[in-house]
């Protein structure tokens, strides 16, 4: 089982944190590239919209009459041949969400996370975890775990050399747990170029892999850590609990022979 340091907002390090090997494992690219398509989808508005020819203001009237003068028949000012017309098969409001494969959903199954708020959100737990992965197995110090976010001002200077201590030099998504109310903490990221503040119920993969640093409070990561665990399949559950039998086994010392054994032996 892989481990992490915890660092304090001085960049001190504070503590260690195991990281489960059911969510920090190989990464699917191919499942990641699909849940961020996924959620650019549903992120897509849609309100484009075009007149047709019965929307379009103008008098229905025809304009002259069919044959003799010479010009081309027309029946309606509104024609979409005529400028200032109707569009035909113009875009119309639409969503653009789609369903999304339920064993994608942690490469088994979509899940409906409930929080400590109580609040219910579906969220992608299978691209998630894929993202968690990716993090993870990427360059040193991308994944940064603090113990808090309490901030005792809301004062944009001090976390601004908090990140500093941290060594954030570069884009950041900082991820507060649900639960903690911390208004001092907004006040003083929203004003920070490259940083986006999300509550740990709100983390998709498109977040964790959009940014160049993601830093996770204590609280939050536990607690995605524990949603993902028990989001996964039980066949997954039981490949891991294999694999740590037969490392136990490799360590584990050579079993003494019995007295029976012995004299078997010498016989």
């Amino acid at each position: 089982m892989a481990t992490i340091d915890i660092h304090d907002l001085s960049g001190a390090k504070v503590g260690t944190l195991d990281l489960a090997d059911e969510i920090f494992g190989a990464v699917n690219e191919d499942l990641l590239w699909e849940a961020v398509k996924h959620y650019r989808a549903g992120q897509h508005q849609g309100t484009h919209a075009t007149k047709a020819r019965w929307q379009v203001s103008g008098s229905g009237k025809k304009l002259w009459k069919q044959k003799g003068t010479g010009r081309a028949r027309i029946g309606s000012i509104r024609s979409p041949l005529w400028r200032h017309g109707g569009t035909v098969h113009g875009p119309q409001p639409r969503s653009y969400d789609y369903a999304f494969p339920r064993k994608k959903y942690t490469a088994s199954g979509e899940q409906d996370a409930t929080f400590g708020n109580g609040g219910t959100l579906t969220i992608d737990l299978g691209g998630l975890n894929q993202a968690a992965e990716s993090v993870a197995v990427q360059a040193d110090g991308k994944l940064i775990v603090v113990n808090t976010l309490d901030l005792k001002q809301p004062k944009t200077k001090q976390f601004r050399a908090a990140l500093d201590a941290l060594k954030v030099d570069a884009t950041v998504l900082v991820v507060e747990a649900a639960t903690q109310k911390n208004p001092n903490l907004e006040l003083s990221a929203r004003n920070i170029e490259g940083l986006e503040l999300v509550r740990g119920n709100d983390v998709h993969p498109y977040h964790l892999l959009r940014y160049d640093r993601v830093i996770f409070s204590q609280p939050a990561i536990e607690k995605l850590q524990l949603t993902l665990k028990n989001s996964i399949s039980k066949r997954q559950h039981k490949e891991v609990k294999e694999k740590e039998k037969s490392a136990k086994k490799a360590t584990r010392m050579p079993r003494r022979r019995t007295r029976h054994e012995k004299a078997a032996e010498v016989a």
